[in-house]
C-alpha cells in the first residue's frame, strides 16, 4: 500500500503527462516549461550510452530521453532535495528504475562522486539570470531554477568538461543575451560549439532561446540549423512544435 500511495499526487501536487511520460509536479513550485522539451528533442544520442543531466528538476528531460533512446542510462543530478525526491517518484512512476538514477548533490561537488572523463554526453537547462537581475520568484524551487543563486554558468561548464570523455557532447538551452559569454566559457574548457539552433516565439520576433551542442576536444567549425518557431498566427503552435510535444 505504501508504494501505491507514493504513486499518487501529494497535497500541493498535480499529475501531468507529455508524450509517453507521466510526472508529478508542484502546483506552485517549479514546473517544467517548453524549454525542457525542446532540449530533449535537440539531443542526438544514437551512439551515446552514458549521460548525465546537471539540474534535473522533476526529471522530465531525462525521462523523455530514456523513453526515446532505449539504450541510454542517465545520472540525473538535482541540488534541491524536494525536487530530487519528486524526480525519484517520477522515475518509479514511469518504470525507469535502472535507466535513470536521481542524485541529490551540488554539481560543484561532483568531482568527489564521479571520476573524470566518464560520460558520453551531458545536458542541462540551467538558470540563466544572474542574481539581482529580473524578478525573483517567491517560490524557492522556481527561483533557484531561473537565477544563478546556487550555480553559475562557469561552474556548469567546468563541471561538464570534467565529466565528459574526449569527443563527449554537451547539450544545453540558454538565452541569446548571454551567448557570447557561453561560447567563451565553452571554448576555455575545450568544449567546442558544433551546432546551434535559435528558438523564436514567432517569425516576427527575435530569438528567445538558443539550443547549443558542444563537443569536447573537437575542431573549430559550427553548424547553425534553421530557426525553430513556437507560434503561428493567432498564437497557435506550429506544426513542428506540435510534433515535438507529441500532439
Amino acid at each position: 500500500m505504501a508504494v501505491e500511495k507514493d504513486m499518487q499526487p501529494y497535497p500541493g501536487e498535480t499529475l501531468d503527462s507529455i508524450r509517453d511520460v507521466r510526472l508529478f509536479q508542484a502546483k506552485d513550485g517549479y514546473r517544467f516549461s517548453v524549454d525542457a522539451v525542446l532540449l530533449e528533442h535537440f539531443i542526438s544520442a544514437p551512439r551515446l550510452g552514458r549521460g548525465i543531466e546537471l539540474g534535473t528538476g522533476s526529471g522530465i528531460i531525462s525521462l523523455l530521453l530514456a523513453r526515446r533512446v532505449k539504450h541510454v542510462t542517465i545520472a540525473a543530478v538535482e541540488l534541491q532535495e524536494s525536487l530530487a525526491e519528486r524526480a525519484r517518484r517520477n522515475v518509479r512512476l514511469n518504470g525507469l528504475e535502472g535507466r535513470v538514477d536521481i542524485i541529490s548533490r551540488d554539481i560543484r561537488g561532483l568531482r568527489k562522486v564521479f571520476p573524470a572523463n566518464g560520460f558520453d554526453f551531458a545536458f542541462s537547462n540551467p538558470p540563466f539570470r544572474k542574481p539581482q537581475t529580473g524578478r525573483m520568484s517567491i517560490h524557492e524551487e522556481r527561483a533557484l531554477a531561473r537565477h544563478e543563486v546556487e550555480i553559475t554558468l562557469p561552474d556548469l561548464v567546468r563541471t561538464s568538461a570534467y565529466l565528459l570523455k574526449h569527443s563527449g557532447k554537451f547539450y544545453l538551452i540558454y538565452h541569446p543575451f548571454r551567448l557570447t559569454e557561453l561560447i567563451a566559457l565553452l571554448r576555455d574548457s575545450r568544449l567546442e560549439p558544433k551546432r546551434m539552433r535559435f528558438v523564436h516565439s514567432s517569425t516576427r520576433g527575435e530569438a528567445k532561446m538558443v539550443l547549443v551542442e558542444a563537443v569536447k576536444g573537437s575542431g573549430s567549425w559550427l553548424k547553425v540549423s534553421p530557426p525553430l518557431y513556437i507560434h503561428e498566427k493567432g498564437n497557435a503552435y506550429t506544426a513542428e512544435l506540435k510534433s515535438i510535444l507529441g500532439k
